[in-house]
């Protein structure tokens, strides 16, 4: 693994050596012969852990390391000294020193104490960048509905994590969960992280249709410096960044070719390979992926490897659309509409009866997430306490005509015009929502319940302009 380490040392033979002995090791380093040299190279080098020592010509350790401890709060400093005493100790720690050293030193442990430290800074930044948004969001009391087809989700996955927490060897299995797009395939992935034997260790997740294959091979393995034309500094992946614990791929179907047969070789093997390094190693990360495409039918065309399918799919979890959920309907509307009546200051706003039926009545194509995003955007512009049908930013022409019961369980998606293929109906699901909203795409991907990114790729994918109309 290479990771960068500045070591600040006037002692020239001993700098060498360090250095030589931690190149061999695959760590990247650069030497300064006294404090000012050091701080200049902070900023350029950017170092992992620095290698300091307490005395130097010049401006001391102790002082340096205050100096560094304002310019980079978060990098790890290990302070050496010849002259090392409890004091000495004591005083580097309270500055804020990761560890210290007596001369003369083992190399071997040196090395040992990086790699914990590399380790630490790399969970550190994990952490501090990905831990979950709100609190309560991983939990799966998120979950909520009382129809049988959420009841029986719940029961599944609690079954998973009951299975995992008594797992003896070797890691959990891969976990795919389908589900048309905002019935909450995210929430179900951090339920399972959150609630099982990984719930300390990084959860990370990506949206691979938001990115570029280029990009996205980037994103999920890390580069090294000068890999490729913009790549200034060195990078770690998502990968090894969720090592210990979960890495999510939300619309796992958008994934090209080339990049699933490297995305296999992770989870056969357990390797990766940063762009531009030619040396492996290991992770041990767990993969949840999500998709709202039929992956057996992409399988078939060829869009998608099937040896990764059934790799992805040991464990597989499908999420019922919002329109088969009954009276999940009302319970979740009226969650929302508690929420957001407290977040804007508008308490006692409730339904209508006619505005219920409403709601049950209609087809809910972008399911949870469009409930929510509406029930947010009613409240905003309500005015009365009572929400009547036409206060309710429902899409035209979207009223279930059959609505299924709880027991059919079904993913038909009931239109009145018939004969149509998926595409064909989100094409023109985007194209409404764009009409609606005078081609504003942050309001209509808001309308829709997606990221403004996932909407303009649809747009690019069905050539949608204002010139569609």
């Amino acid at each position: 693994m290479s990771y960068a380490i500045l070591i600040i040392e006037d002692e020239t033979t001993l700098a060498k050596n360090m250095k030589t002995y931690l190149e061999r090791h695959d760590y990247e380093v650069r030497i300064a012969q006294n404090a000012e040299e050091g701080l200049q190279q902070l900023e350029s080098f950017k170092p992992d852990v620095i290698l300091l020592d307490l005395q130097l010509p010049g401006m001391n350790g102790l002082e340096a390391l205050s100096r560094i401890r304002k310019s980079d709060p978060q990098v790890k400093v290990v302070m050496i000294t010849a002259h090392g005493n409890i004091e000495t100790a004591v005083d580097a720690m309270k500055a804020g020193a990761y560890d210290f050293m007596n001369k003369p030193l083992v190399l071997a442990k040196l090395k040992v104490l990086l790699d914990k430290a590399v380790g630490q800074t790399r969970l550190e930044g994990t952490l501090s960048y990905y831990r979950e948004r709100e609190a309560g969001e991983s939990a799966l009391s998120g979950l909520l509905g009382e129809s049988a087809p959420m009841r029986s989700l719940k029961k599944q996955i609690e079954q998973i994590i009951e299975s995992e927490s008594k797992l003896t060897e070797g890691d959990p299995p891969a976990v795919l969960i389908t589900g048309e797009t905002g019935t909450g395939k995210e929430l179900v992935a951090r339920g399972l992280h959150y609630n099982g034997p990984r719930k300390n260790a990084p959860f990370i997740e990506i949206n691979c249709a938001s990115i570029p294959t280029q990009l996205l091979e980037a994103e999920l393995f890390g580069y090294e410096r000068g890999a490729f034309t913009d790549a200034k500094e060195r990078k770690i992946g998502l990968f090894e960044a969720a090592d210990g614990g979960t890495l999510f791929l939300d619309e796992i179907g958008e994934i090209e070719v080339v990049l699933q047969a490297k995305l296999l070789k992770v989870l056969e093997d357990k390797v990766i390979r940063r762009i531009g390094n030619l040396r492996e190693q290991k992770v041990n990360v767990r993969i949840i992926a999500a998709t709202n495409q039929l992956l057996e039918e992409a399988v078939r065309q060829g869009r998608f490897r099937p040896d990764l399918f059934f790799r992805l799919r040991i464990v597989h979890l499908e999420l019922p659309p919002l329109r088969t959920r009954g009276k999940d309907i009302l319970l979740l509307a009226n969650n929302f509409l508690k929420i957001q009546s407290r977040r804007y200051g508008k308490q006692g706003i409730h339904f209508s009866p006619e505005s219920e039926k409403a709601l049950l009545d209609y087809a809910w194509p972008g399911n949870v997430r469009e409930l929510r995003n509406m029930i947010e955007q009613t409240v905003l512009l309500s005015r009365e306490e009572i929400i009547e049908p036409e206060q309710l930013a429902l899409l035209p022409d979207l009223a279930k005509t059959d609505r299924p019961s709880e027991r059919e369980g079904t993913n038909r998606f009931l239109l009145p015009r018939q004969g149509v293929s998926l595409e064909e109906i989100e094409r023109d699901l985007v194209l409404q929502a764009l009409e609606q909203t005078a081609w504003n795409v942050t309001q209509a991907a808001k309308l829709l319940g997606l990221t403004r990114d996932t909407l303009r790729y649809r747009m690019d994918k069905y050539r949608l302009g204002p010139a569609s109309s």
